[in-house]
């Protein structure tokens, strides 16, 4: 199984979520999510096998220990996303963050040719556009446009102030001229390197003691296009708690090829993994051997 280009969940769900917060507040929501979760660990096979996986064979817990932190993945990914409404709607106002390295995202804004954040579906790096507003910068978030659109639009109608935009990936490659824009603009590009779909082209590095395929794109744009990156991450402090710990990684321009970017990118987001197993949040088959549908490099 391979990812699809498509996150779950539907629109109903979502303005149930919104509505319990709004009304109820963000305790009676995640206690809401603790159901949502439990059905997602009994009614979700494939992925919740798929994440299973992941603590026994590449984490290496007990067969106990693993099924417990399948529901704990769940929910903390549950609160992520409720967190990201809370915090874009302004129905909670009072997450705080830790930043270690914010003073890299200052030096891209100064040095006026923007740059690019490459981050990964661990933790959740949205929440970081709206809390780091100080940085007086545009953020823009590269993302499949097989992602609901529907969605994606609601959440429109509730965002307060949004600093953020979203460039979805097409197959015209028209992305690219937006990206170009931003970053002549002096703007933040955001995107993550631990997705690819039919047709991506990808290498095989070893990940986690186990070797898996990482899409090669990401770190050809910023090649390309001679960009100045940083690798960067926003973690929920543990659960229930309404603090992130954000870290970005020292400034780097891209000398080297766009594997030896994404060499680096492996070993960093093997260390935030071990720091937070549990915010993980690929839900396909990562470790998979064969590459379906992709342009093997």
């Amino acid at each position: 199984m391979s990812w699809k280009g498509k996150t779950r969940g539907g629109l109903l769900g979502y303005k149930i979520f919104v509505f319990v917060l709004n009304q109820l507040g963000l305790k009676a929501a995640y206690f809401l999510l603790r159901i949502v979760s439990t059905y997602f660990v009994f009614f979700v096979p494939k992925a919740s096998k798929a994440i299973y996986r992941y603590y026994k064979d590449i984490l290496r817990y007990s067969t106990y220990n693993s099924l417990k932190a399948v529901f704990s993945n769940y929910f903390i990914f549950g609160q992520t996303l409720i967190d990201k409404i809370a915090i874009m709607s302004g129905a909670v106002s009072d997450f705080s963050y830790d930043f270690d390295g914010e003073e890299h995202l200052h030096q891209l804004r100064e040095g006026g040719k923007g740059g690019m954040l490459i981050s990964a579906h661990l933790g959740n790096w949205d929440i970081a556009g709206f809390l780091l507003k100080r940085i007086n910068i545009k953020i823009n978030i590269v993302m499949f446009e097989a992602e609901h659109e529907k969605i994606k639009n609601y959440l429109e109608t509730i965002v307060q102030n949004n600093t953020v935009t979203i460039i979805p990936i097409k197959g015209d490659m028209s992305h690219i001229i937006l990206i170009k824009k931003a970053l002549k603009n002096n703007e933040i590009i955001c995107m993550h390197g631990d997705r690819f779909v039919k047709g991506s082209r990808v290498s095989k590095k070893s990940f986690m003691n186990k070797e898996a395929y990482f899409p090669t794109g990401v770190f050809s744009i910023a090649h390309k296009l001679n960009v100045p990156y940083t690798f960067v991450y926003c973690l929920k402090e543990k659960p229930n708690a309404k603090h992130y710990k954000l870290s970005s990684t020292a400034i780097k321009y891209p000398e080297d090829s766009p594997l030896d970017i994404l060499d680096d990118y492996v070993k960093s987001l093997e260390e935030k993994i071990n720091q937070f197993p549990n915010q993980w949040f690929n839900y396909f088959d990562f470790w998979n051997d064969e590459a379906e549908g992709a342009v093997i490099e």
